[in-house]
């Protein structure tokens, strides 16, 4: 089974996507992981590598054909931006987490210790561009939920609750293809 997990930055994805593997004892791969490891190996901040590849989109191409390698092999939890629309046609559950800009913000700036302020600049900026970008190289406007079976808002519950709710989805997902056969 192949669960992608999406949201914008601050929502939680990478921490329920990693924790949801290990619950499932299923692999796991970020597509923010790779684009973070990217801007480091490129010497620049994650604003200065957002703008960078404004202009470079094959950089979220590379993107997108590593976390679809990894998904081809079953079994995995794909955590990024893009996973349900570039792995549509192979994964089984598209699960988008939510929530307010405020609470996204927040959560970043103390995971990363630094300012609210400064955080919140860069997050919208790059939001704005990864919208923009996604919508001119591939078409998808990432405000479309419609390919989500699942759209949790992460801002009213706790990390355990959103688990929870995802585990009790999956099963009766699994329960329902298993009366369909």
């Amino acid at each position: 089974m192949i669960i992608t997990i999406s949201g914008f930055h601050g929502t939680g994805k990478s921490t329920i996507a990693r924790k949801l593997a290990e619950e499932l004892k299923y692999g796991y791969i970020a597509a923010g992981q790779l684009f973070r490891q990217m801007a480091k190996d490129s010497q620049m901040n994650l604003e200065e590598f957002s703008e960078y590849i404004e202009t470079h989109p094959e950089i979220d191409q590379e993107i997108d054909q590593k976390t679809s390698q990894e998904a081809k092999k079953g079994n995995m939890v794909l955590d990024g931006l893009l996973v349900a629309w570039k792995t549509k046609d192979i994964s089984d559950i598209h699960i988008l987490l939510t929530a307010a800009e405020e609470i996204r913000v927040k959560r970043i700036a103390q995971r990363e210790k630094r300012p609210f302020k400064e955080v919140k600049k860069e997050t919208l900026y790059r939001e704005k561009s990864e919208l923009d970008r996604f919508k001119k190289i591939y078409n998808i406007d990432l405000n479309d939920y419609s390919i989500y079976d699942v759209v949790l808002n992460t801002g009213l519950w706790t990390e355990e609750s959103v688990i929870r709710i995802i585990i009790t989805v999956i099963k009766e997902h699994m329960k329902f293809i298993q009366q369909e056969v």
